[in-house]
């Protein structure tokens, strides 16, 4: 397994950006892959996007595809949310998962979250 912090969070206006970071520590980690979701008070958890290991596939929710896009850098062991364009509802705890091939995100490791809020 490997282990995730992710930063980068804060609070910024409406129409700004961010990115986050998804650090991994641990064994292999450019054979997992990662996925963002993030989780709004009152709110069930929701997928964002998400990264295959060999980082040339990528998914989105449509709340976000054309304002959000993930990268990772292998080298560096960490997976990147660039988050264009926000909005108030984009405000929640984003967190980062990792997984191998087959196994489900709940099954995967998870960050301690880093929160984002969007004024308007």
């Amino acid at each position: 397994q490997v282990q995730l912090v992710e930063s980068g969070g804060g609070l910024v206006q409406a129409g700004d950006s961010l990115r986050l970071s998804c650090a991994a520590s641990g064994r292999s980690f450019s054979t997992y892959n990662v996925g963002w979701f993030r989780q709004a008070p009152g709110r069930e958890r929701e997928f964002v996007g998400s990264i295959w290991w060999i980082g040339v596939g990528t998914k989105y929710a449509d709340s976000v595809k054309g304002r959000f896009t993930i990268s990772r850098d292998n080298a560096k062991s960490t997976v990147y949310l660039q988050m264009n364009s926000l909005k108030p509802e984009d405000t929640a705890v984003y967190y980062c998962a990792a997984v191998q091939s087959g196994t489900s995100w709940d099954r995967g490791s998870w960050g301690q979250g880093t929160q984002v809020t969007v004024s308007s």
